[in-house]
């Protein structure tokens, strides 16, 4: 094969312009895995493959660092990009895939997840037993499409207990979580929506499939720059930036309060705002200015992402159209789970185990952090269930992730998740809470022999 590629290039992809980034990717990986792309084959420069697919070329460029970092393609520097010669190493075949976009290894410290074996089964059972031997018939109908009544005021209660949030229960829309929370709001914002750069790259993808045209505004340790904002809504994660692990400086605050009050919108999404170790959490962003701060909060981090339950915190002025959005989208709640998740609430079973989970991850990172090489810098605040390692001076991501594929250690890697293209500093974020309690020693154990081979 010709060691430079053009518009010639006729290796088939199994790519639809539609999937975007995502969908390249997966492309690509299967024609490596397939045999169509060999060994050592070099492949396209991303302004070529861009000119040929029709995509942006920072679309190519992510894609390729994302596959380096996996090991399906290798770069060396003033030489052209090419398909690695080693297959990256076979998935473990211990326990199912944890997620459709985490690497199948043995050991996960793929972040974004809880310890899924720490859910309060008995907990659930209870308070499902109880909203059953209670609750009317009528439950079993088809329900408010923006939640029951009893969740939301069980959610206006603890979000302004726990939260400092100004959320009357009429201004409450339950959701499907996050994702489903920005899809709604696609529908019912203005077309452009600027993300922190960097940021989780997942929900750039979905906001753009939602139709909104997606920018970048620099995150610095002061968190968002706001000065440089130039977009009508904006998505931050201000109690602990995602993925640098920064708070929001409260100048920043106020910048960011102010910005919002003379006619910007903000969407703060409140991630794991539960889980600050030192000392008390931020409280939150949405009480300094409610008419132009969308608050949005999950159980994904506290329960587990199946349970699927999310809400917003709307302007009075958008929680019409965003009843209406849910509406149209033919979305119905599972009124019993919710119904379960108030129950939790009122109880007071909910804070319990959040108590729990909060001593049992701030233990797990100071774990982690007293194992670490001394020349790996963990960056951000003590809170949340991820730490980033910046990585040493000439020390490359891609390599690192290799390492730990080869310790059968999934990890994520800082590159992916930047907006703006050029040079950015390298590093791992790592899923601290995500193994079970049995699995952590082990996985820990597993990462250091990677990153001191």
């Amino acid at each position: 094969m010709a060691d430079s590629w053009s518009s010639s290039w006729d290796v088939h992809l199994d790519w639809h312009p539609g999937s975007g980034r995502q969908g390249l990717a997966d492309a690509l990986r299967r024609a490596i895995r397939e045999g169509r792309l060999s060994p050592g084959a070099v492949v396209p420069s991303t302004r070529a493959l861009a000119k040929d697919l029709g995509v942006a070329r920072g679309t190519v460029t992510r894609v390729y660092a994302d596959l380096t970092a996996e090991g399906y393609l290798r770069t060396s520097q003033g030489a052209p990009t090419r398909v690695a010669a080693v297959t990256p190493a076979a998935p473990a075949k211990e326990g199912p895939r944890a997620a459709p976009w985490v690497p199948k290894l043995r050991w996960d410290l793929y972040p974004g997840r809880p310890d899924l074996s720490s859910f309060p089964r008995d907990a659930w059972i209870s308070a499902t037993r109880r909203v059953l031997q209670s609750s009317p018939a009528s439950v079993f109908d088809y329900g408010d499409v923006r939640g029951p009544a009893v969740l939301r005021e069980a959610l206006a209660r603890y979000l302004s207990r726990s939260r400092g949030v100004l959320a009357e229960p009429e201004r409450i829309v339950v959701c499907g979580g996050f994702s489903h929370a920005l899809t709604v709001l696609a529908h019912v914002l203005p077309g452009e929506l600027a993300f922190e750069d960097p940021s989780l790259p997942e929900f750039r993808d979905l906001a753009a499939r939602c139709g909104m045209r997606v920018t970048g505004v620099p995150v610095d340790e002061a968190g968002l720059r706001v000065s440089e904002l130039d977009s009508p809504t904006v998505v931050v994660t201000p109690a602990h930036q995602y993925p640098l692990g920064t708070t929001l400086a409260p100048e920043r605050r106020t910048a960011l309060a102010r910005w919002a009050t003379e006619g910007g919108l903000v969407i703060e999404d409140d991630y794991d705002g539960e889980f600050r170790f030192d000392r008390q959490p931020v409280g939150a962003l949405q009480a300094l200015s409610p008419e132009r701060i969308v608050y949005t909060g999950t159980v994904s981090k506290t329960l587990a992402p199946a349970v699927r339950i999310g809400w917003l915190v709307l302007p009075r002025a958008l929680v019409e159209p965003a009843r209406a959005a849910l509406a149209t989208t033919g979305w119905r709640p599972p009124v019993l789970d919710h119904l379960v998740l108030a129950e939790m609430l009122n109880s007071g079973a909910y804070d319990r185990h959040v108590r729990q989970r909060r001593i049992g991850y701030r233990n797990r990172r100071d774990r982690l952090l007293t194992i670490l090489p001394e020349d790996f810098r963990p960056v951000g605040i003590s809170a949340g269930l991820h730490l980033l390692l910046m990585l040493p001076a000439g020390v490359r991501e891609d390599e690192v992730v290799r390492a730990a594929t080869r310790e059968s250690v999934a990890v994520d890697f800082l590159g992916r998740h930047w907006i703006a293209e050029g040079d950015h500093p390298q590093g791992l974020v790592l899923g601290y809470a995500t193994p079970a309690e049995h699995a952590f020693g082990p996985a820990i154990d597993a990462l250091m022999r990677a990153l001191t081979p």
